[in-house]
């Protein structure tokens, strides 16, 4: 009796816990072909948010021509658009997967919450401090006749990307490129990332990210934007001076009284 009823309450109350999380998979809304748009949300309340391009280019071995030698080629992987994804969240630690082609593909990013002790208090920020990507070889649409097919795990080490101060979005439009080590015979697997606009902490608004940190490679390319506009500004200042103190100068000179070069004149005076 004790166990059916146990049994009873765990596959009554089972439904309840997973209907609270929710996770959806907004790429269609995107305006960017490439940009893929990512919802977690816990309790009716968004918990995390991620919007990105994503390119991996994963190397593997095929055999070359005359059946002996290895000859590496690269497959150039993309999100698609109905990828599956999972989230969680919590108050220090997050992530996001993405998996597609029944699982032959699983995109990882683990996400950490910290706080360090400096003059003025605590400095909290966020960060990515890891990322693995799963990949199968034995899938046809990338992986054309490799030798010794079969799942691979690419990871990151000793991660710290994205770094953002806590309660605030992380933007970058240009491109970031972070490499990984995969399992099979330690190749090189890189991942570039454009048009980031994440936050896996402290969303204040449903479906709104808040204030964003932009990267530095931003912050440089719209100060390279504006340099132009500064430099227009400040020369027609200079212009604008110029013109000003000599229109004066002429007219404190008219107001003078002209004194004759012939001192003969002078008597006259």
């Amino acid at each position: 009796m004790d166990s059916t009823l146990v049994l009873f309450c765990f596959f009554n109350i089972l439904p309840r816990i997973l209907a609270e999380q929710e996770v959806e998979n907004l790429s269609g809304l995107s305006t960017s072909p490439d940009k893929d748009i990512f919802v977690v949300r816990e309790n009716g309340t968004t918990c995390l948010m991620a919007e990105f391009a994503v390119r991996i280019v994963v190397p593997f071995d095929v055999l070359a021509m005359n059946g002996i030698d290895l000859i590496t080629e690269q497959a150039q992987i993309t999100v698609p658009r109905g990828a599956e994804i999972q989230g969680k969240c919590g108050s220090t630690e997050a992530e996001l997967q993405i998996s597609w082609i029944n699982d032959a593909y699983t995109f990882r990013l683990f996400f950490i919450k910290e706080a360090h002790n400096v003059s003025k208090g605590q400095d909290v920020f966020w960060k990515i401090n890891k990322i693995q990507f799963v990949y199968d070889t034995k899938e046809p649409s990338h992986f054309i006749n490799a030798v010794n097919p079969g799942k691979h795990t690419a990871s990151s080490h000793h991660l710290s990307a994205l770094v953002t101060p806590g309660g605030r979005s992380y933007e970058c439009q240009a491109q970031q490129t972070l490499s990984l080590i995969s399992s099979d015979h330690h190749k090189g697997v890189t991942i570039s990332m454009s048009e980031v606009r994440i936050q896996p902490f402290d969303i204040k608004s449903d479906f709104m990210f808040s204030e964003a940190y932009k990267c530095i490679t931003d912050q440089r390319e719209q100060l390279e934007e504006m340099l132009p506009l500064i430099l227009g500004i400040i020369l027609a200042l200079i212009i604008v001076i110029t013109l000003g103190v000599y229109h004066i100068r002429q007219k404190m000179t008219a107001n003078q009284v002209q004194l004759p070069r012939d001192r003969s004149q002078y008597k006259n005076m």
